[in-house]
């Protein structure tokens, strides 16, 4: 192991190095662009995380606001409702739970109930967030990605180069959260597949994807379902399992650590063939 390997956070410190992890997505939501709805209430959604559970998953991933393009913004008292009942179980189960925000608040009442992982499409520039989790000393963390807000981030996509820049932010994005107090190894990057990116943009971000190796922090990345295997494909949202399983493969042969999906059991398998193939990884 080495310290560009580990992932440290609340109750965990997760070895990247001896194979991809899989984080599995629970959506709290009545409007995410694939499943909103689907496990809307508590209990379903628990159920769901059990579920998970039983495929395979590494990590589970809970979210109460939805962050597909356009939208709406949702008061962080409304977002912990959904989420405070699951985050409870959740947190029994004995893998790492995620929360999936970039509200302050929301943050600090999940960190205060024990949560592993704070993930950030917004990678903590919301007013207080560096400093909270600065202050907290053992949280995970993921920064993400993505300009603008997700209501209108897809209007956003003036790039001269998407993967040198998504690299410089990710980069001072890091040296921030360093410099505030937050050890590396308590750090992943995301290159956020979909967010304020068009088609060719992710098509190339992926392409290029080792380029980000270098800023020297394990990657997560999600493609999970999303519009551009959409335009690859031809296919609808609830047709886009294969699609993403592939997208995950090819996303940990260019060196990906972390591989946040809908489809936990299918990616599971894959992932298990893939390692007993001897497949080269970045």
């Amino acid at each position: 192991m080495t310290s560009s390997s580990i992932w440290k956070t609340t109750r965990f410190d997760l070895d990247l190095a001896e194979r991809p992890l899989v984080m599995g997505i629970v959506n709290v939501t009545p409007d995410s662009f694939s499943d909103g709805g689907q496990h809307a209430d508590a209990s379903s959604a628990i159920d769901f995380c059990e579920r998970l559970l039983g495929e395979g998953v590494d990590i589970l991933d809970l979210g109460g606001e939805s962050t597909r393009p356009g939208a709406p913004r949702l008061e962080a008292d409304e977002e912990w409702k959904r989420l405070e009942p699951v985050l409870r179980a959740a947190l029994n189960f004995g893998v790492p739970v995620s929360v999936d925000t970039c509200k302050t608040e929301v943050m600090r009442r999940a960190l205060d109930l024990g949560v592993d992982i704070i993930n950030d499409v917004q990678a903590l520039r919301d007013e207080g967030a560096d400093a909270l989790l600065a202050s907290h000393g053992s949280a995970g963390i993921c920064l993400m990605h993505m300009r603008g807000q997700p209501a209108g981030m897809q209007r956003l996509t003036d790039y001269e180069d998407v993967v040198t820049e998504v690299a410089s932010f990710l980069a001072d994005r890091l040296r921030h959260m360093v410099g505030v107090g937050v050890a590396a190894e308590r750090i992943t990057l995301d290159p956020g597949y979909g967010f304020a990116k068009t088609v060719e943009q992710n098509l190339e971000l992926q392409r290029r994807q080792r380029e980000l190796l270098a800023l020297g922090r394990p990657l997560l990345v999600g493609w999970s379902r999303k519009s551009t295997l959409g335009a690859v494909t031809g296919k609808a949202v609830d047709e886009r399992m294969s699609a993403s399983v592939g997208a995950a493969l090819a996303s940990v042969a260019l060196g990906a650590r972390v591989v946040r999906v809908h489809d936990v059991g299918a990616t599971v398998d894959a992932l298990k063939v893939w390692q007993a193939f001897g497949a080269p990884q970045a």
